[in-house]
């Protein structure tokens, strides 16, 4: 099985220290051996040198969600997310996969998006023109949110918030306008789920199809309120020369021009006396340390006393269980993650805001009594209609 995208040294470079063990969210919740780092790497090496039987390895190498908690506690510098993704795409290339990396592949493949759903990706934008729905709710039912001829940045939609989430879409969408951005002419999938499951050969036109659009549009900006689709743009994407950011680094930047619009149109923000904590979402930040802004963004909006943090945050954020395939294929471990998750939420916050669609549908599909919501939902609270 080939591991030319990652140092094969990895596989041999892990001590067995067990560091990993004290941080992986998924042992924590089986208490396996095969079900954490240490006891994957093992599985791992013993599948690169022939010595195992591939379908024996399943379970094991796809209950990672890819979180990198691991990877910040390996004293020996080692990737262990790499390394699973590589494992999975070996044996993806043999032929050997889960009903769930079937499932997604051939959906993804069909639709151009994760979900199944056959309708328009920009409908959202299109019921907003036509003066329905969620334009009429925020008092603006004569808007038109034309895009702009030669956008500066590009807002990409992701999956989730374009089919599932198709209000925080347009309240994303609506205050990115007025900073000068715009959208693309034809956005599919980032290709994220696919990558995380091993099938780089079926993200690869959806890559090349996303990446030719964002240079078509001239933008020299491309800005993802998904974290998947953050990290998938800004790491798995050859974008040289165009900048990815996540929609509280992009406001946050221009935080100046922003209040000024917002003042213009609509008479100000309305500071929240609302007690908020943050759940820092895996790959925006563990995986690319997008700490500061958030927490900037949401301090601007509640004030700093309101804003409580979780027990384990920033680079010690628990998983929320829904990245890597696991949610699809093993929902019932996810939700328990979920559930662990939502322990960490410190006592009188009555909102739990996050900046990833998946961390919001799963924290909230595990049934705690405090709303999960959008960082740009609660902006959206704050601005005065």
């Amino acid at each position: 099985m080939s591991f030319e995208k990652v140092d094969i040294r990895d596989l041999y470079r892990c001590v067995s220290c067990g560091n990993c063990r004290s941080v992986c969210p998924v042992f924590e919740q089986t208490g396996r051996e095969s079900k954490n780092t240490r006891g994957r790497i093992l599985i791992i090496r013993g599948v690169y040198e022939g010595v195992l039987d591939d379908d024996s390895v399943f379970d094991s190498i796809n209950t990672c969600t890819t979180c990198g908690y691991c990877t910040e506690a390996c004293p020996a510098g080692v990737d262990p997310p790499k390394l699973v993704e590589t494992a999975r795409e070996g044996l993806a290339k043999l032929g050997k996969m889960t009903p769930t990396q079937a499932k997604i592949r051939d959906t993804v493949a069909r639709y151009s998006n994760t979900l199944g759903d056959d309708g328009d990706r920009l409908g959202w934008l299109k019921e907003a023109e036509n003066g329905a729905g969620e334009t009429k709710e925020a008092g603006n039912s004569g808007l038109k949110l034309e895009l702009p001829e030669k956008p500066k940045a590009v807002y990409f939609v992701g999956c989730l918030d374009s089919y599932r989430y198709p209000k925080t879409a347009l309240k994303t969408y609506r205050i990115l306008k007025n900073l000068g951005v715009g959208l693309l002419e034809d956005e599919k999938c980032c290709g994220s789920p696919l990558l995380r499951l091993g099938l780089s050969d079926e993200a690869a036109g959806l890559v090349k199809h996303n990446t030719e659009q964002i240079k078509k549009s001239g933008a020299d900006t491309v800005i993802a309120s998904c974290a998947g689709c953050f990290n998938t743009l800004k790491n798995d994407y050859d974008l040289t020369g165009i900048t990815v950011m996540t929609v509280s680094e992009y406001l946050m930047s221009h935080i100046k021009e922003f209040k000024e619009w917002v003042a213009a149109e609509n008479s100000g923000i309305q500071k929240l006396d609302i007690p908020v904590t943050y759940h820092d979402s895996c790959h925006s930040g563990r995986h690319n340390h997008i700490f500061e802004e958030p927490r900037a963004l949401i301090r601007e909006i509640v004030g700093a006393d309101n804003f409580k943090e979780m027990e384990a945050c920033r680079e010690k954020s628990r998983c929320c269980g829904g990245g890597g395939g696991v949610r699809s294929g093993y929902n019932e471990l996810s939700m328990a993650m979920a559930k662990r998750r939502l322990e960490d939420v410190p006592a009188g916050v009555e909102y739990i805001i996050t900046a990833c669609p998946l961390c919001l549908r799963n924290l909230s599909d595990a049934g705690g009594d405090i709303p999960v919501i959008d960082i740009v939902e609660l902006l959206s609270m704050a601005i005065k209609k």
